[in-house]
């Protein structure tokens, strides 16, 4: 097991017997200041691991304000690939914690599923919709979207084998390839490959261009 803390700045060899625990809390994965945009990543079982955690320490790195929450009580959640990750709160708590100025929905099937199903996500969702705030999801969880009645008619993505399934039905979604799709307030994006060109989006919407770029650079990433 190797325990990941600190941004990824050490790692800690463990008994290679167990699985990988990768520690999210707010007093190690977080640079938060008053005036910083803020984020809500939802993290259920089955989600899959790059596109979250990529996805969390590019918003950390770009001055976001992250907060990760599980979808039930227990806050160490099993991602795709047997990666458990700690969250920050659970969902029923998130409310008290916003607005956020975006909300995240990483991709996987277990997880989009679990988010499809939540009445809390499905809230939190609506809400984010209704007060005018980003709304971000890859891979397939633009399924949780057409789940819950989010972004009807809008431009998205999403991992190639769940096209059809966006598509099938009243939503009037407009499908695009790019490996990024913004259309308003709704970003989407593909996959793990992408997960670096959706996070870097965000940051470009919440923080400026200039911070994404100093970002990207600093991770020597070509954007």
């Amino acid at each position: 097991m190797y325990i990941i803390s600190k941004l990824v700045t050490r790692v800690i060899p463990k008994s290679q017997n167990l699985l990988p625990i990768v520690f999210l809390g707010k007093n190690r994965y977080s640079n938060s200041s008053i005036m910083a945009p803020k984020a809500l990543i939802f993290l259920a079982s089955g989600a899959e691991e790059m596109e979250f955690v990529i996805t969390a320490d590019v918003l950390v790195r770009g001055g976001v304000d992250v907060t990760v929450a599980s979808l039930t009580d227990n806050k160490l959640v099993k991602c795709s690939r047997g990666v458990q990750i700690q969250s920050d709160i659970a969902i029923k708590d998130a409310s008290s914690k916003g607005p956020f100025d975006v909300i995240v929905l990483p991709g996987g099937l277990g997880g989009t599923k679990e988010m499809s199903e939540s009445k809390e996500v499905g809230e939190l969702l609506k809400g984010q919709e209704s007060s005018g705030r980003i709304i971000a999801a890859i891979c397939a969880a633009p399924l949780a979207l057409k789940a819950h009645g989010i972004a009807k008619g809008k431009n998205l993505t999403s991992y190639p084998s769940v096209k059809k399934d966006l598509l099938d039905g009243s939503e009037g979604y407009q499908y695009k390839e790019d490996k990024v799709v913004v259309d308003d307030k709704l970003i989407t994006s593909r996959g793990p490959g992408t997960a670096f060109d959706f996070a870097l989006t965000l940051v470009e919407k919440l923080v400026g261009k200039e911070k994404a770029k100093d970002v990207a650079n600093g991770m020597l990433v070509s954007w």
